[in-house]
């Protein structure tokens, strides 16, 4: 209960010493107040659990110190004491809102018992207003990481959305250059644990003779050269969650053993038989189909099933429409701020540019062709096409007439100022040279919102 805190308010000084004594004696941390008004005053800063009042008092009583902290909202429960144990003052206490009512003289064990059925409530509420607010806010941040229009990045949102809430092991596949360790880290982000460790461990850039120690751990002296212990990656990432990115590429015995530390929850490092239980998230990404691999013998059909909980499914730049006009205003922006240079302007032939290449590299790609066109360097004069080469595929078609395919170039426009400037439509009105009345009316009438 060290984390529990209470406030104890009351104008006698005896009863308050005699009440934060024995409350310290059982676990809480206590802060003390004289009156309703100074208590009040030190809300905010202390942010108690549970505010336990006497009811009669000088000034403010226990009843209006009640009233202003369910006025307030204060995430705080109330408990109220009093010698003079009327039966409708009691109900009055409780009809407000008060958690407990007691009388003096009280049972100690009674109060420390309804202090810590408080202090739970308490922190169940404070529990479902913080994923509340990570829920509610986090929908526009995840917009930002997630950058997007189209139906594949909407369907990726709602997909991480669900997921991050859910404690299950995910699969991740996608091309190279797609954005899987942007996607763990944002189910990682938006979930209980996103206070907890991320670690990302690249399995392909580990040879396979070092894969255990950096996985599992090791003693001193466990083999030729482990002058000291370390912490594996499983241990380290315990509370959080673990990205075993291009997982195809570990070896067969290693992934027997990474097996058994997925289904037992537990891990030994190596020259140990001491077991650590693990509470972490799995998440292992791919750039090639783990269930062709498995069936091909390159990979563990055992781990695959017991991965395969929920699996999603990258889609390549080249199958995303348009984002790659917003992706590349969004990386170009960063990328000028970073350089400490003016944004570049993109001109009709850069969009035609950005949207007849394939992206075989793809978000990746995009974001280095961005940050080239950012610096500027290059001899044509900032022409993006000569930047990333010629067409290498040719438009989708499009559809409508004249002024639908206009008003859909248009909106894409808009778009991506609105995105580049951070939503601001007098700076968006500015880049696209009109003034901001026009502006809004187009937004209006285009359907484009902030």
């Amino acid at each position: 209960m060290t984390d529990a805190s209470v406030l104890i308010v009351d104008d006698e000084e005896m009863i308050r010493t005699a009440l934060e004594q024995w409350l310290r004696l059982s676990g809480f941390a206590t802060h003390v107040a004289n009156d309703a008004a100074s208590a009040l005053e030190r809300l905010d800063e202390i942010r108690p659990h549970v505010i336990l009042s006497d009811v009669r008092m000088p000034g403010l009583s226990g009843l209006d110190l009640l009233r202003k902290v369910r006025e307030r909202m204060v995430p705080s429960e109330v408990i109220l004491i009093t010698g003079h144990g009327d039966v409708p003052m009691a109900v009055e206490a409780m009809r407000q809102g008060a958690f407990d009512f007691l009388q003096k003289p009280y049972v100690p064990d009674k109060l420390v018992a309804s202090l810590k059925r408080a202090v739970d409530q308490v922190a169940l509420k404070r529990e479902i207003a913080d994923l509340r607010r990570r829920l509610d806010g986090g929908e526009a941040e995840l917009a930002t990481r997630l950058v997007g229009n189209s139906p594949p990045m909407e369907q990726l949102r709602n997909t991480v959305r669900e997921l991050a809430h859910i404690p299950t092991d995910v699969i991740i596949l996608g091309e190279t250059g797609t954005g899987k360790e942007v996607v763990a880290r944002c189910l990682h982000d938006f979930s209980p644990r996103a206070k907890a460790p991320f670690v990302a461990v690249n399995c392909a850039a580990i040879p396979a003779e070092l894969i255990e120690s950096e996985l599992f751990g090791h003693e001193a002296g466990a083999f030729t050269g482990a002058g000291a212990q370390r912490v594996g990656k499983f241990e380290y990432a315990n509370g959080g969650t673990l990205l075993l990115d291009e997982i195809e590429s570990m070896p067969l015995l290693a992934q027997a053993k990474v097996l058994r530390v997925i289904q037992e929850r537990v891990v030994e490092r190596v020259g140990s038989n001491k077991q650590i239980p693990l509470d972490l998230r799995i998440v292992a990404a791919s750039k090639v189909d783990l269930a062709e691999e498995s069936k091909a013998g390159r990979f563990r059909a055992d781990l695959y099933y017991r991965l395969n909980l929920a699996t999603i499914t990258l889609a390549p730049l080249r199958d995303r429409g348009e984002d790659c006009i917003l992706l590349f205003h969004h990386f170009l922006g960063a990328a000028a701020a970073r350089f400490g240079r003016p944004a570049p302007q993109l001109h009709p032939a850069d969009i035609q540019a950005l949207m007849h290449h394939d992206w075989p590299g793809n978000v990746r790609e995009l974001k280095a062709a961005a940050d080239r066109f950012a610096i500027g360097l290059d001899a044509t004069g900032r022409s993006l096409g000569a930047i990333i080469g010629p067409a290498t595929r040719d438009l989708p078609p499009s559809t409508g007439g004249l002024a639908e395919r206009v008003a859909a170039y248009e909106r894409h426009l808009i778009e991506a100022e609105l995105t580049r400037h951070n939503d601001s439509i007098t700076a968006a009105a500015e880049a696209l040279q009109v003034p901001r009345r026009t502006l809004s009316e187009k937004m209006s009438r285009l359907g484009v919102r902030r």
